[in-house]
């Protein structure tokens, strides 16, 4: 199986299948930062990168932000001093994806640049 970072979001319609238990556990371990939330009835993906700044935070916020529009995938995301949390989830299916795991991933990678 390819890395999830090299491989493409596809397009996602309201009747495509989230992903089971067992693809979660197939995947969850290529990125272990990420916790598996319950908001609103929903399974998401969320982490809270820490920065030194507001600028930095922002930097990568929108350095996310041109990852999920390259994509067409997009997460929500929030910006503070010294932090961003990125939460992936596909809101057609109100659920994850595959998706959101590869985005999960890509943000990751994302993030070695500010370290």
């Amino acid at each position: 199986m390819a890395q999830l970072t090299e491989q493409k979001c596809e397009a996602c319609t309201a009747d495509a299948k989230p992903v089971t238990q067992e693809e979660i556990q197939q995947l969850k371990p290529q990125i272990p930062e990420w916790d598996l939330i319950d908001s609103q009835g929903e399974t998401r993906l969320q982490r809270t990168y820490k920065f030194p700044d507001f600028k930095t935070a922002l930097d990568f916020t929108n350095q996310v932000g041109n990852a999920a529009e390259a994509e067409g995938h997009h997460p929500a995301i929030t910006t503070e001093y010294g932090k961003t949390t990125v939460t992936w989830w596909t809101h057609t299916i109100s659920g994850l994806h595959r998706n959101d795991f590869i985005m999960a991933a890509k943000t990751d990678d994302l993030a070695q640049s500010f370290q």
